[in-house]
């Protein structure tokens, strides 16, 4: 099996080659040509007409969930910059909020708060999380019905939305990892519960759009609390707000086993309803053919993401992936209009609620009442995400069933972190600033692997559960004062482990910023052997010194790319190892084949932020493309049966 895919991926590699060589430039992916239509449209990352009051608002937030999504697949700095001047006109340089009115306790309004953490985490400017805490704060003060369920707002008491999981529990989970707090995960998982506990019609499958506890609501049936239609758009809301959940609650949380199902439930529905010969979803879910009903292209694209994602992820079946291809095909084919430069996303509806003034009942009339429209915020971001998930697609199941772990025993270095706990954070997936390695597992988890960290000595019970093992860059007594050294036993517990199959990833340093003389018993074990010299050091900003130019040709790299290293040490290989790149007499990357596994090792950590995210360096370096190749390499490695 794993020799057949190895073959289709060289025949699939050699076919793109050729065609790239054959045929003219292919235009940028959707999700790039969207997003630069949408920023050209919108270019201070404000959708109100000028001169009109701008304010924090939820519209914003989804339209920059599907931004992040488009920079984390680019690293492309100007998708960066342009989510983060989006976010800073509406927060002080002290972190306070001016135009969120916190008396009304919408929870539409945390939405946004998901780009305070990703800005947080990326730039470590305190602005953010003090924004992003007090938003948390305020979901302390959510009101809630009886059960426990967030009102969706002060003025709906006792009322869930399904558009308030999205709202508010991704940046709920988000910051409950990030400031420790893992009790609030079965808080978290209780409103989707209850939500499809209320909400789920058991002849369709599908949910109700809202649920009023004490049913005296005017569009509350007085049996269950329902509303009475099956609005898609608000089912795109919950869909995307399960998939996103999930990624944070950990892998032994009850929520976590009741989320998954929920979703692989409610997926079961929605593909149910799909249309056959379009692709698509009415705005009316379960009513196809009625009068004035319609497809809807928010709600397809939600779906579209949910379904893609969802199998990248390993949350949905494999099967899943032919439902969103359909559905994106759907997108192309009758949603997006293209010209030039500008990519337009028609057929969305601009809201839909229940309740307020004036009254909105819920009817079947009522949802075909409200205006629909091109390029809404909420669609585009939507369509984004899609976008990006597709375009991951053809490989998003290489990897599935995979697990990628990073050290935390060689590498142990700490910080004290905004809460005041000691966390490790170099070359960590979960760390975003610089000295982290998150871009590095997001190219693993495009592929469809998972990525963990093993924090204790690595021996074969602790690593059974592992395809990878990334080492990167381990301590010496000058970066930490307590470091973990190589000894004998480590080398020969990895040597065991790779023999059995595992593929070790060495990454190293230079000698003053981390061991060689003791790790060299791991590396000796495979023929590896790191000698304590400095290459590439570069001064200052001379980024010319630290180049180094791939042709393309070997059998890692099957692209051209120039990348970035600063101060290496180098290798000298010896049987069963073998150079795969150097330059001059200097060997920066080889590799060994050892029983059924494999090594790899490079002479610098050269896939971390700094050098990986688009910000900091010259645009001739691409890391991040050269990294995406190394790892699609590396998993291919992994000899096991898929």
């Amino acid at each position: 099996m794993k020799s057949f895919r190895r073959l289709a991926l060289l025949v699939l590699l050699s076919v793109v080659t050729a065609s790239a060589i054959a045929a003219p430039a292919q235009p940028l992916p959707w999700s790039q040509r969207a997003a630069n239509a949408a920023i050209a449209r919108w270019p201070d990352g404000r959708f109100t007409p000028q001169g009109a009051r701008w304010a924090w608002n939820y519209e914003l937030g989804t339209y920059l969930e599907g931004m992040d999504s488009v920079w984390l697949s680019t690293v492309d700095p100007r998708y960066f910059n342009y989510i983060k001047n989006s976010v800073d006109a509406l927060v002080t340089p002290d972190g306070a909020i001016p135009t969120l009115k916190p008396e009304e306790h919408e929870l539409d309004n945390i939405l946004l708060g998901r780009q305070l953490l990703f800005l947080y985490r990326v730039t470590q400017q305190k602005r953010y999380l003090t924004a992003a805490t007090f938003l948390w704060d305020q979901l302390a003060q959510q009101p809630r019905n009886a059960e426990g369920g967030y009102w969706h707002k002060q003025r709906y008491p006792n009322q869930m939305w399904l558009d308030g999981l999205y709202m508010a529990e991704p940046f709920r989970a988000e910051y409950a990892v990030l400031s420790h707090h893992p009790e609030e995960f079965a808080g978290i998982a209780k409103q989707f519960v209850l939500m499809e506990q209320h909400a789920r019609d058991p002849k369709t499958g599908l949910l109700y759009h809202g649920w009023d506890a004490s049913r005296q609501e005017g569009w509350a049936s007085k049996q269950t609390g329902d509303s009475h239609e099956f609005w898609a758009r608000g089912i795109g809301w919950y869909m995307m707000a399960l998939v996103d959940t999930l990624d944070y609650l950990p892998g032994d949380d009850p929520g976590r086993a009741q989320l998954l199902a929920i979703l692989r439930r409610e997926a079961n529905a929605i593909a149910r309803f799909q249309d056959a010969k379009t692709g698509l979803w009415h705005t009316m879910m379960n009513r196809a053919g009625e009068k004035g009903n319609y497809f809807e292209s928010s709600s397809a694209c939600m779906f579209v993401y949910a379904f893609a994602k969802g199998v990248r992820r390993g949350y949905l079946p494999v099967s899943y992936l032919a439902n969103a291809r359909r559905g994106y095909e759907g997108i192309l084919t009758h949603f997006v209009k293209a010209e030039g430069g500008n990519v337009s996303l028609a057929n969305t509806v601009k809201s839909s609620g229940l309740g307020g003034k004036p009254y909105r009942d819920g009817s079947y009339a009522y949802y075909l009442s409200e205006r629909v429209v091109t390029n809404d915020p909420k669609g585009v971001g939507a369509f984004l995400l899609a976008s990006t998930e597709m375009e991951y697609a053809p490989e998003a199941t290489l990897a599935r069933g995979d697990t990628v772990v990073v050290d935390g025993w060689f590498n142990s270095q700490q910080r004290t972190d905004a809460f005041g706990r000691q966390v490790e954070f170099h070359y960590k997936w979960d760390t975003w600033d610089e000295p982290g390695y998150s871009l590095f597992g997001h190219l693993f988890r495009e592929f469809g692997a998972a990525t963990s960290e093993l924090d204790a000595e690595p021996t074969l019970a602790g690593l059974k559960s592992a395809q990878v093992y990334v080492i990167a860059s381990p301590d010496n007594a000058l970066k930490n004062p307590h470091p973990h050294f190589a000894n004998a036993r480590d080398a020969a517990q990895l040597a065991a482990w790779v023999k059995a199959g595992g593929v070790l990833v060495i990454m190293e340093n230079d000698t003053s910023f981390a061991d060689l003389d003791h790790f060299n018993m791991i590396g000796d074990k495979f023929g590896i052997h790191f000698n304590s010299v400095l290459r590439k050091h570069v001064i200052g900003t001379n980024w010319e010194q630290g180049k180094i130019p791939i042709d393309g040709k070997g059998p890692i790299f099957h692209h051209p790319h120039t990348i970035y290293v600063k101060d290496v040490c180098t290798i000298t290989p010896a049987k069963p190892a073998r150079a795969l790149l150097q330059e001059g007499g200097d060997i920066f990357i080889a590799t060994a084949k050892y029983g059924r596994g494999t090594v790899v090792a490079m002479t610098d950590p050269w896939l971390y932020n700094e050098y990986t995210d688009g910000r900091k360096l010259p645009a001739m370096y691409d890391n991040y493309a050269a990294g995406k190749e190394f790892v699609r390499w590396i998993l291919d490695q992994a000899p096991h049966e898929r």
